[in-house]
Formats: C-alpha cells, sequence, structure tokens
C-alpha cells in the first residue's frame, strides 16, 4: 500500500534540487500501490504528479498543490528464449543504471550504451531514452499501464502502440496512462549492441558497426558521460541538472546550418547537434544565468546546472536566453527535453 512521507519538499527528489512543495507525497513501493494511490488521487479530485527518479523534469519553486506519488516499486526476473535471447521484466519503480549494471554483470547484452542515466526504468519508454547509439524503442517489447481514464490495468501493450520518436512517445506529456512494468529483449552474449556512435568508436578504438564486450562498452559510456557531468554525484554541482536540457533539432537538410554536424534522421531530414547550436550562438561552458546561481555546465554546454541556491525561476530565465540566442542566430527554436511542471520558458 502506499506509503506518506513527512517530507514534503520536491526540490530533493530531483536531480536539479529545485523545486517547491507538495501538499502531500506518498511513496508507491509497488505495482499495486501505485494504482491505489493513483485511484485514491482521483476519487477525491487531488491534483496527481507523479514522480519517478526526478531526473528529467523541472518543477516550480511554488510546488505542487496536490498530491505527489512517488513510484518505488522495485523487482526484476529473467525469463529465456529461443535463440540466447531473454526478456527482462523490470518494475518502474527500479534504478535505471543499476538495473544496466545488473544486466551487463549478468552477461546481458543490448543495454550498455545506456549505462549512467539517471531516474527510474518507468520513464524509459514515456522519454524513448536513448544515448551513444541506442534507444529503449530498438529493445522494449511492451509495457504495463494503469489507464486512468478506464480504471484499468492493461498488460502487454506492444511497443508498437507506444509512438515512440525520438526522445518522446505517445505517453510524453500526459498522466492519464502510466507504466508499471516494462520488459525488454536482450541477448545472452555479454556482448554490446553495434557501436554506432562514433565517440563511442574512438574511445573503444573500433570501427563504427563492432560489438564489443558489454562491461567495455558500458565502462567507456561511463567515462564519456562523467567528461561531461552527466553522471551524478552529490559533490559535483556540474551534476545537479536534468542531463541534455534540450533535445537535438530535427531539420530539413536545406536548413542546417552550414558547418555544423549532422546526422541522418529520414528521408530528406537530418540531426544537428544542440549543443554545437549553442556554443556557436556565443554560450559557452560555464555560462552564468541569473547571479551565477545556476549556469550552463562546465563540463557540456547542453546541461543547465544548478550551482547550489538557484532557483527554478533562476534556471527557467537561463533556459530562455539560450534558447532565445539560437534564434536569433540560426533561426531555429530550440525544444526542452525535461517535463516542465507548473512551469514554462
Amino acid at each position: 500500500m502506499p506509503v506518506p512521507e513527512v517530507a514534503t519538499r520536491l526540490a530533493p527528489l530531483t536531480t536539479l534540487r529545485l523545486g517547491g512543495p507538495a501538499r502531500t507525497v506518498v511513496a508507491a513501493p509497488s505495482a499495486e500501490a501505485v494504482v491505489e494511490a493513483v485511484r485514491a488521487a482521483d476519487t477525491s479530485r487531488e491534483p496527481l504528479l507523479l514522480l519517478g527518479g526526478g531526473s528529467n523534469v523541472v518543477i516550480a519553486d511554488e510546488g505542487w498543490k496536490g498530491t505527489v506519488v512517488r513510484i518505488a516499486s522495485t523487482g526484476r526476473a529473467v525469463e529465456h528464449g529461443e535463440n540466447g535471447s531473454v526478456v527482462l521484466t523490470v518494475e518502474a519503480g527500479e534504478d535505471w543504471d543499476g538495473v544496466v549494471a545488473a544486466c551487463v554483470a549478468d552477461g546481458l547484452g543490448g543495454l550498455e550504451c545506456l549505462s549512467g542515466i539517471p531516474g527510474r526504468t518507468g520513464a524509459t519508454p514515456v522519454q524513448n531514452v536513448g544515448a551513444y547509439g541506442v534507444e529503449i524503442a530498438e529493445l522494449l517489447l511492451d509495457v504495463d499501464l494503469y489507464d486512468r481514464g478506464a480504471g484499468v490495468v492493461r498488460e502487454h501493450v506492444p511497443a508498437e502502440e507506444l509512438g515512440l520518436g525520438y526522445r518522446t512517445s505517445a505517453l510524453k506529456g500526459r498522466d492519464d496512462a502510466i507504466v508499471l512494468r516494462v520488459r525488454l529483449a536482450l541477448s545472452t552474449d555479454a556482448t554490446s549492441a553495434p557501436i554506432r556512435y562514433p565517440e563511442l568508436a574512438r574511445t573503444l578504438d573500433v570501427e563504427p558497426g563492432s560489438r564489443v564486450p558489454a562491461a567495455a562498452a558500458r565502462e567507456a559510456v561511463l567515462e564519456l558521460r562523467r567528461g561531461k557531468g552527466m553522471v551524478l554525484d552529490a559533490t559535483d554541482h556540474d551534476t545537479w541538472s536534468a542531463g541534455s536540457f534540450f533535445t537535438n533539432p530535427v531539420l530539413p537538410e536545406a536548413e542546417a546550418p552550414e558547418g555544423a554536424p549532422r546526422w541522418p534522421a529520414g528521408p530528406g531530414l537530418v540531426k544537428v547537434p544542440a549543443a554545437w547550436l549553442i556554443e556557436h550562438s556565443g554560450f559557452r561552458r560555464g555560462h552564468p544565468g541569473p547571479g551565477g546561481r545556476v549556469a550552463l555546465s562546465d563540463k557540456h554546454v547542453l546541461a543547465l546546472t544548478n550551482r547550489g541556491d538557484g532557483t527554478t525561476a533562476d534556471l527557467l530565465a537561463l533556459a530562455s536566453d539560450v534558447r532565445r540566442g539560437v534564434q536569433e542566430r540560426f533561426g531555429i527554436e530550440l525544444v526542452p527535453e525535461p517535463v516542465l511542471v507548473g512551469c514554462r520558458i
């Protein structure tokens, strides 16, 4: 059953360490408890906010005038299939990097390039989490959902029904379908997915398309992420962020800025790095926001960081400055990647 929590401050529950209080916070240690807590809020017409690891969310300084359900369900199960494949079932509240680490340790391949990403497993299909050439969409079989409108749990909803796209899905930006658990198809050969990302291939000293031991790929990914301040560290303000704050724009090839790196993104389309656009609009690493209380990371311009005493208003002011600068320089409007709760830019 849901467990009421004494503390209602939301800032400590987010990786940005920002956000005001909630009226009520309850922890849901199982899928059943999640459903029970959501039904209770719906019955009482209480505004509801679902929170996992708090890694991809920006919460207003005013907080949340309602109930926050913190998804804390845990559990993993492996089911062996044919041809050396397995189905991994994971509860929504499991720490994502813990899942990846356990898979690599157990000789399961496929998730290693998604190492070091903070947050909970249930958020991975919502965001279609991806990094270093791999997306959840490639591995996801199906999910179990709580359908708030119908008041029922829907089991084994196929990945094909989730509208998975670049850092998005049909689940993003809505709270009427709540992920309770996910199922992923992995391999048992302890070998990575093909290394597609050029930076990762260089780090591993292999040709793009090569496969390497999953453990080696994980360590290389963690090394790269640490160098960009993208692995959580409570003592390092460069990691007090929501990860990449803006998505990489997908543009018609003819509209991509001259000299910008680009990758194919569909017929006639290319993906351009938001970091390149930001840097070439005059924003450097460490660029400060209001009063220096927030800043672009010292390691990566795509991360907006809380330097310890910032506010959400400070962070959004910095984000607005960056987005306006890119718009003025290139005519491209950057799109925020985190979910904005009670606020906007």
